[in-house]
């Protein structure tokens, strides 16, 4: 049996500011093949995404999708 390594990337997405905006970023990203969990922290504005073979552009599309921007 193969094992997998998690790989896990951040992204700053400073227009975050309450549960909806979260919510829509968690709804969105977690669409992205390979992605395993979406950890959004309102405090710092970081987007947290662990999963399998991740595609940070996919996943910048899909945060954009939300109607959101990363930064940086």
């Amino acid at each position: 049996m193969k094992e997998h390594t998690m790989s896990e990337l951040t992204f700053h997405v400073p227009g975050m500011t309450c549960g909806h905006c979260e919510a829509a970023v968690k709804g969105e990203v977690t669409k992205v093949s390979g992605v395993a969990s979406v950890g959004v922290d309102l405090g710092t504005k970081i987007v947290t995404v662990t999963g399998d073979a991740l595609d940070s552009t996919a996943i910048v599309a899909a945060i954009d999708e939300a109607g959101f921007e990363v930064v940086g």
